[in-house]
């Protein structure tokens, strides 16, 4: 369903910069930024609204509006719920909290499959040796990335940082405490964004972002904060998850393994399997990620043979779906209509009698 735009003074072109509930925050191309809602025409046709999305808003005064229609998507992510990033930008630190080779390399693997161009970022340089940053450096090359190396605090390696976002859409994601809500405050000082602050005990942060929120950047585009996760869900299907190893893609592509059903763990003629840095960690992926299929298939198979049922307070419990129907209580239409049945064929048998 497409919107007549014939008069266009009255629609205005925008982004979607937060939802919370059924209003919208739309940043106007012209600057402005009006308080918007979704209107029942676009919940009837079932038509989402998800940050990132462009829009057409029909203002109703200067801080309010509503949305009269959704442009196409050039991509969407169901989590974070985004339309339209263009990248994803992990961003570590070195210390404080440590660098994980298993936790960074989950957060890598999660952010190539979405598809979009990655970026990684490593923070709080200031702690280490210039050593320990060349070792990360070569490390890092050796698994397919060249990341950035930074300093917030200390605002050294920013620039770098502020002319790869420039005109993007961009998911900022990372652990907890490695500096991401300080990150966005030094490159948009005017907003104020809350800083988390980090466990000495645990080593590990409090995330302080609550809701999918895009900032504008002075030099142009958005970028994204979301809602952080220390262990992101390796819901990945086990036959894809190599190519979400640059290594694995690398070897995959100078040579085809033997089998196309190829997990790369014991088949004969698997070109991927062997003594790269990160095997290790991609066999212990795969068998989350099987574990996690596996669950996907108990969950429908029982799905198929219970039923959810709700008590008092909203608790719940299930109890056997009945499969066959002679045990079921039929209804009063159907008990009636064989009554009515019965009593015609019993006519009919004496008429014929006579």
């Amino acid at each position: 369903m497409t919107l007549d735009t014939s008069n266009q003074q009255d629609y205005k072109p925008g982004t979607v910069i937060s939802a919370q509930a059924n209003f919208y925050q739309v940043r106007l191309d012209s600057g402005d930024t009006l308080l918007c809602v979704r209107p029942t025409r676009l919940k009837k046709i079932g038509q989402s609204v998800l940050v990132g999305d462009r829009v057409l808003v029909k203002a109703s005064d200067a801080e309010r509006g509503a949305i009269a229609e959704v442009l196409p998507r050039t991509t969407v992510l169901e989590r974070p719920p985004m339309a339209n990033a263009q990248q994803v930008f992990l961003v570590f630190s070195l210390q404080d909290p440590p660098l994980e080779p298993i936790q960074l390399s989950r957060f890598l693997v999660k952010a190539e499959s979405t598809r979009l161009n990655l970026l990684l970022g490593l923070n709080k340089i200031d702690l280490v040796e210039e050593a320990e940053i060349e070792k990360w450096q070569q490390t890092l090359h050796s698994w397919g990335y060249s990341p950035y190396f930074f300093s917030v605090s200390h605002n050294i390696g920013i620039e770098p940082l502020r002319e790869a976002l420039k005109d993007k859409i961009t998911i900022l994601a990372g652990p907890s405490g490695v500096g991401k809500s300080s990150l966005i405050s030094l490159l948009i000082p005017q907003v104020k964004v809350r800083i988390g602050a980090v466990s000495a005990k645990l080593h590990r942060g409090r995330h302080t972002t609550r809701h999918v929120e895009l900032f504008q950047l002075p030099q142009g585009g958005f970028i994204a904060d979301s809602p952080g996760f220390n262990q992101p869900q390796l819901d990945i299907p086990p036959q894809s998850l190599i190519y979400y190893f640059p290594e694995g893609r690398m070897r995959l592509a100078e040579k085809s393994c033997k089998f196309q059903d190829c997990l790369h763990r014991n088949e004969p003629g698997c070109v991927v399997r062997g003594d790269w840095e990160r095997y290790p960690i991609y066999l212990l992926f795969l068998t989350e990620a099987i574990e996690y299929q596996q669950q996907l298939q108990r969950r429908g198979e029982e799905e198929t043979t219970v039923k959810v049922k709700v008590k008092a307070k909203g608790k719940q419990y299930t109890e056997p779906k009945l499969a066959l129907k002679k045990y079921r209580r039929p209804s009063r239409k159907v008990s009636h209509q064989e009554v009515l049945t019965s009593l015609e064929e019993e006519i009919e048998t004496d008429e014929n009698s006579y």
